[in-house]
């Protein structure tokens, strides 16, 4: 284990099958034939259980956006061109990118970090700047990060959480945003799951053919010159991943840890979730999962998750947004469990 990260092998808080099952024996006495509010019902319950509470909540609700360059663009694996990355910090922080909208509209809070890129902005209204490097290596000809990145990048998500739960946070969400960080992603499942980058590789940001080959290529690259079977996880991280990703997993161990509900986004964030699950498999039971991305690889790692996502609405921005998306159904299914009337509230005959 790297020095500075013990942390990680404490163990994810266990889940409380008591408020659970009083949860689903509620469900069960509400008006309703047994079972008709599908997943609705189910999300009340799985929260009960994770919060101890006959009366699970969402709010508040904490966003954290973590931003970084990835080195791999070098390789021609993007749409767009890596100062996109500063651009769309600016507009985050600014207010007018889709996770910004978002974020106002389901009153969540949202704290934006810049975790390294090729040109450092200055100071940007909204940001916390670490910058951990100017963005991360090329992964397809030399690791990501070194050993002190790393653990910098995960003790961020640690202390991030930890400040989200200071002000009484009971949902956490993770977004990430950079250009690559889609290759950075696939690499990095791709190498957890033992697949070939055919089987995981999209267009990602919106890639022709000949771009898909370019990531293909990349990636193939970069699992032939760090992945080993005697790879770590913990290593795998370091060699493929990105700021982003790596601050995320963090989030999620400590969220597990801490007893801290997390749902899930899509494709990039889903791959630090199956890092996380990979360093401390607790953490799964701390997880729900947004929707399914467009992205074809994303099916691979929930089946790896076993995770059934909540929408499947051919999302594929990333940015936290699917997982947004979301946050109203939870409500709404914390307000139906908390609100609704039992058969001996209502005087209504059951079955």
């Amino acid at each position: 284990m790297t020095a500075g990260l013990d942390w990680l092998n404490q163990p994810a808080r266990p889940i409380h099958p008591v408020a659970a099952e009083a949860a689903r024996n509620r469900q069960n006495q509400l008006t309703k034939p047994y079972g008709s509010l599908g997943r609705l019902e189910e999300m009340a319950i799985t929260l009960a259980g994770m919060q101890d509470t006959a009366t699970p909540s969402t709010d508040p609700v904490q966003i954290l956006q973590f931003l970084s360059d990835h080195g791999v663009v070098a390789e021609g694996v993007s749409a767009f061109p890596q100062i996109v990355t500063i651009q769309m910090l600016r507009n985050i922080a600014g207010g007018g990118a889709p996770i910004s909208v978002m974020a106002r509209a389901i009153d969540a809070r949202l704290e934006i970090f810049n975790l390294g890129t090729v040109t450092d902005p200055g100071v940007i209204d909204n940001v916390q700047s670490v910058q951990l490097g100017a963005g991360t290596g090329n992964i397809a000809r030399e690791p990501a990060m070194t050993d002190s990145q790393l653990t910098a990048a995960l003790n961020l998500g640690r202390t991030a959480v930890e400040r989200a739960l200071d002000q009484g946070a009971r949902l956490l969400i993770c977004g990430e945003m950079g250009i690559g960080n889609t290759t950075s992603a696939t690499a990095l499942a791709c190498a957890l799951l033992d697949q070939s980058p055919a089987a995981l590789v999209g267009p990602g940001t919106g890639l022709d053919a000949a771009g898909i080959a370019r990531k293909t290529q990349a990636i193939a690259a970069a699992l032939a010159r760090h992945v080993t079977p005697t790879t770590t996880s913990l290593e795998l991280l370091r060699r493929l991943a990105g700021f982003d990703i790596v601050a995320s997993v963090g989030a999620f161990i400590t969220a597990a840890q801490r007893g801290l509900p997390i749902l899930v986004d899509g494709f990039i964030i889903s791959a630090a979730a199956l890092a996380a699950v990979r360093l401390q498999p607790g953490a799964r039971d701390w997880m729900l999962f947004a929707h399914r991305s467009a992205e074809p690889g994303h099916r691979l790692m929930m089946s790896a998750l076993d995770a059934q996502p909540y929408l499947d609405f051919g999302m594929r921005l990333g940015e936290a947004t699917g997982a947004a998306a979301v946050v109203p159904l939870l409500r709404l299914a914390c307000a139906l469990h908390r609100e609704t009337a039992t058969f001996a509230e209502a005087d209504v005959s059951e079955r």
